[in-house]
């Protein structure tokens, strides 16, 4: 039987891959094991999809990692998730670089403790010349923080005189996106049997192919990135016109 990965056409890859992390908790409880611990396993999860995702050739991979809600989680499951992210973004880091990795940070960075943003801000500065994958973390991120950034944004350079209300297109709000550097996602993955986007690139996933799987994110393999991508191929992606249009442009094309 021919392998998930051979089976995957290296030339109808979705660029942008996001995915909603989710599960850690749960996968723990089944284990009869605390929170943390399944956020501990979750990273060797996370560290295979990005090495997964590096050796396709994927283009940008986005993690959603700690949203602004997740601030109103028990303390201890806060605090401990933040020093996870430290101790992990300290080991990665020199791996990212020798695979030629470019990590990215989106979201409201400035609620995250000191030393953490100071790691964080190493990291960038350490990858910041490689040209393979971009890795986009979403740190104290939420779709709602963003847009409500952006409008804020907008509204001050419209009072600057830098911006005419009458020329606002959607052009101009994705300039103001924590994203404007990189494409929408066209593969949306979510793990762990929630069917929901929580809040996360609201709008820019509004083409997106969204892939639901019931594996929690700490059992979450190469394999299981391969099935995604297998089936996002699988779909006919129209963008609002007829079949036809779409088979008509690509006899053309």
């Amino acid at each position: 039987m021919q392998s998930l990965r051979e089976q995957i056409n290296l030339q109808r890859l979705p660029r942008h891959i996001a995915i909603i992390m989710d599960g850690n908790g749960r996968w723990a409880k089944e284990q009869g094991q605390d929170r943390l611990y399944g956020h501990f396993h979750g990273v060797e999860s996370v560290r295979n999809i990005v090495e997964g995702c590096a050796e396709l050739g994927v283009e940008y991979l986005t993690l959603y990692a700690f949203s602004t809600e997740n601030w109103d989680r028990p303390q201890y499951e806060v605090t401990g998730l933040i020093e996870l992210l430290v101790e992990t973004i300290r080991k990665e880091t020199e791996t990212l670089n020798k695979n030629n990795i470019k990590l990215h940070v989106i979201g409201d960075v400035k609620m995250l403790p000191e030393y953490a943003q100071k790691e964080l801000n190493e990291s960038l500065q350490i990858t910041s010349q490689n040209t393979g994958l971009n890795l986009v973390m979403a740190l104290s991120y939420s779709s709602r923080w963003e847009l409500v950034q952006a409008v804020q944004h907008i509204a001050e350079d419209v009072k600057a005189g830098k911006i005419d209300p009458a020329a606002i297109t959607q052009n101009t709000l994705q300039q103001y996106l924590a994203t404007s550097n990189f494409p929408d996602p066209e593969l949306m993955i979510r793990t762990s049997g929630e069917y929901r986007i929580s809040n996360f690139l609201l709008y820019q996933l509004a083409y997106a192919e969204l892939y639901f799987t019931n594996v929690r994110w700490p059992e979450f393999r190469k394999e299981n990135l391969y099935e995604a991508i297998l089936d996002y191929q699988g779909r006919e992606r129209r963008f609002g016109k007829t079949g036809d249009q779409i088979k008509k442009e690509h006899i053309n094309g």
